[in-house]
């Protein structure tokens, strides 16, 4: 029997709902594309940046395939852009990474790491320089607007930092370059791989960048008031994408694994540094620039001690394990060698259909890291055997979305 509080009867306490919601409700921020996104028939959620982040629409095999053979076309408002401006805008956001920004032009982005004092990683967006003293950072998923503030304050930086009424809409696949000639006019084609440009579509000032999060060619579409003005951003692009077969997908994370992208959160964390994820590289970390960055003294010191564990690709037997945003990969998978303790653990790890193997990356102990070492992996089906290999498992070069 039920009474007027509490209508339903209590559920068994140890019933488990295989697949439980994600719930819908105020509190949660939601993108200027939410409606739109939603209406396309989006069939399951995270939570990004506080914000609801569409991430299948019902079949993400399907959309894997869509992504690699024709045009697909992303809700990602939830890469909430901090804009960092005035006159010391420059020299404060030149502090927060570890690229030196003095090789970065107006009109162009940088792949950079926000850094920690510690060097740990606590974001790893996609730096867009608007003008001299603008920059936007389009975020992963951390609060680096709050944390670039408390900085500017605390050091007395003359700058302005805001999250602006921009959001992204990302245009990916082979055929996308047919759609944005489609929506912009044949000049967009003169966009260079990671640089941006001013363009304008049905009265809408929007920033355009040949970004994404994909590893194929792709777009990254900013819009100027965004609040105002993304539905009917998202109908021109519609419109323009139709003919050519585009289909509403999220971030594909069987692509991203195979191209050896990393996924904040999951991948790369603050308790992860850019040494040891692969990134050590100059241009990625320049430890050399004249200007100093948080999290320099302590880079320099891990460059010489040596890393003791490092991100590496791994290919795991057994049968397929799943696409990774369907609910098949809750935790991390704890790795093995000789002990019954875990000694690292595969952060990532998808089935991929096109080398039909099971992928994922792993962070091993520097020694366990040779490629052809093999180790115990522990999923959810029961223990399995991974064998180190290189990545990115596809392209190595990213030359397919430099086409």
């Amino acid at each position: 029997m039920t009474d007027v509080l509490h209508p339903y009867p209590a559920a068994h306490p140890t019933t488990a709902v295989d697949q439980p919601a994600v719930m819908l409700y105020t509190r949660l921020r939601k993108s200027p594309y939410f409606w739109k996104s939603r209406a396309h028939g989006v069939a399951a959620y995270s939570v990004y940046n506080h914000t609801y982040h569409p991430r299948h629409y019902g079949d993400p095999v399907g959309e894997y395939w869509a992504l690699l053979q024709g045009v697909t076309l992303w809700d990602v408002g939830v890469e909430r852009q901090v804009e960092i401006s005035g006159p010391d805008a420059f020299d404060f956001t030149n502090m927060l990474v570890p690229r030196d920004l003095s090789k970065c032009d107006v009109g162009q982005c940088k792949y950079v790491f926000v850094t920690a004092p510690d060097g740990g990683i606590i974001n790893d967006p996609v730096l867009l320089r608007v003008e001299e003293n603008r920059f936007w950072l389009s975020l992963a998923d951390s609060d680096v607007g709050l944390w670039a503030m408390g900085l500017a304050h605390a050091g007395g930086w003359n700058v302005r930092i805001r999250e602006a009424d921009v959001a992204p809409l990302q245009i990916q696949g082979p055929k996308s370059k047919q759609v944005m000639s489609d929506l912009f006019g044949a000049e967009i084609l003169d966009v260079p791989y990671y640089r941006l440009r001013d363009f304008t579509v049905d009265d809408m000032d929007v920033v355009v960048s040949r970004t994404g999060y994909s590893g194929e060619i792709g777009y990254e579409i900013y819009l100027y008031n965004a609040s105002r003005d993304a539905e009917r951003l998202w109908d021109a692009v519609w419109q323009a994408g139709e003919p050519h077969g585009m289909r509403p997908i999220g971030p594909c994370h069987m692509r991203r694994i195979e191209g050896g992208m990393l996924a904040y959160g999951s991948d790369i964390t603050l308790d992860t540094n850019p040494l040891e994820v692969g990134y050590d590289y100059h241009w990625m970390v320049d430890l050399d620039q004249d200007a100093d960055f948080i999290g320099k003294d302590a880079l320099t010191r891990i460059k010489a001690e040596g890393i003791t564990r490092r991100m590496a690709g791994v290919e795991i037997d057994g049968p397929p394990l799943g696409t990774y945003n369907d609910g098949s990969m809750i935790e991390p998978f704890d790795v093995y060698a000789s002990s019954t303790e875990p000694v690292g653990r595969v952060t990532s790890a998808c089935y991929s259909p096109r080398l039909e193997r099971n992928i994922g990356l792993a962070m091993l102990p520097i020694e366990l890291t040779e490629l052809g070492n093999t180790v115990t992996v522990r999923t959810p089906t029961g223990l399995r055997t991974g064998t180190v290999v290189e990545k990115p498992f596809i392209d190595p070069r990213k030359e397919t979305p430099k086409g």
